[in-house]
């Protein structure tokens, strides 16, 4: 009996390449190069291109861009223009905000300026590569749920580099760029304020991140289970309901009651993916401008035991 291939089969299925949607689209700009790779295609589908930035595209990449230029080189001269010094401690180098004597002034280059000139060109990366994701929705016709999920994680970005500095009059408040000194800003940031795991907003956002983690590794794993029965192919099992996901639902049914639709299950995972950064920036927002130790303000809220 032949059964459908997924990806744990030998077989990679290989058509045409697809080109996308033609009509009443704005061509001009898109890339007609495509090629195929079959390492991709062991991971999914193995069609690479075409490719399409756009102005918006265009603009993103290019202040992504001098961001990383500017970080590197400040990296570069703390490793005194060594290679080998500079990969020995690439994870030790940072480029730091201002300190707290500047409050939101602009900081001499090598004291926090280049932090600064750096910070808005990766602003205006970020925020331009967001609204090239809208213009595409728009563009194909699409619903604009990735582009509200990104937004949910540009909002704690936000908080953390902007928002929250502004607020507390200062850009040391912000986050350096650095693996360790990220981390160690992390830890310090926790203590400055009374144990962050005190913070409601904190303890939500990671449970939506535990939460999140888990419904798309049940979905991943219901999918993979039934591809044999067609299952990978949601849209026709959620518009004329299958035996993939009759199998998939009678599953999730016997082991914990019930079960999600074929739609409904991607709701869940979006809202809990996007919750987790929503209610951890305005974990972050709180902290130190309403709350200054969240282990007292847990004391007297009941939410922590007495000394």
């Amino acid at each position: 009996m032949a059964e459908y291939q997924n990806i744990f089969t030998q077989v990679q299925v290989r058509g045409p390449a697809e080109m996308g949607m033609v009509e009443d689209v704005d061509l001009k700009e898109r890339g007609r190069g495509v090629s195929f790779s079959n390492l991709a295609g062991f991971l999914g589908n193995a069609q690479l291109g075409p490719f399409y930035l756009g102005p918006w595209g265009v603009v993103s990449l290019m202040s992504g861009a001098l961001w990383f230029f500017m970080v590197g080189m400040a990296f570069w001269v703390q490793a005194e223009f060594s290679p080998a010094v500079f990969l020995r401690d690439l994870f030790w180098l940072s480029l730091d905000p201002p300190g707290p004597e500047y409050g939101l002034g602009f900081a001499p280059f090598w004291e926090g300026g280049l932090w600064l000139i750096a910070s808005f060109f990766l602003l205006v990366s970020v925020m331009t590569w967001w609204i090239r994701s809208w213009v595409l929705a728009e563009q194909l016709g699409m619903g604009k749920h990735v582009c509200y999920a990104f937004a949910s994680a540009i909002w704690l970005f936000l908080v953390l580099g902007l928002i929250r500095p502004v607020l507390m009059g200062s850009w040391s408040e912000a986050v350096p760029y650095g693996v360790f000194t990220h981390l160690d800003w992390t830890n310090l940031f926790s203590l400055t304020y009374g144990n962050l795991f005190y913070n409601p907003f904190h303890a939500l956002s990671i449970a939506f991140l535990y939460g999140s983690a888990l419904l798309f590794a049940m979905h991943g794993a219901t999918i993979l289970a039934v591809t044999r029965f067609g299952g990978d192919r949601e849209l026709e099992q959620i518009a004329d309901r299958g035996t993939a996901s009759e199998r998939a639902g009678l599953f999730w049914r016997w082991t914990m009651g019930f079960n999600a639709t074929m739609e409904g299950i991607h709701r869940w995972a979006w809202w809990f993916a996007v919750l987790t950064t929503l209610t951890g920036g305005i974990g972050i927002l709180l902290t130190g401008t309403v709350v200054d130790n969240w282990y007292v303000w847990a004391q007297d809220h009941g939410y922590a035991p007495p000394d």
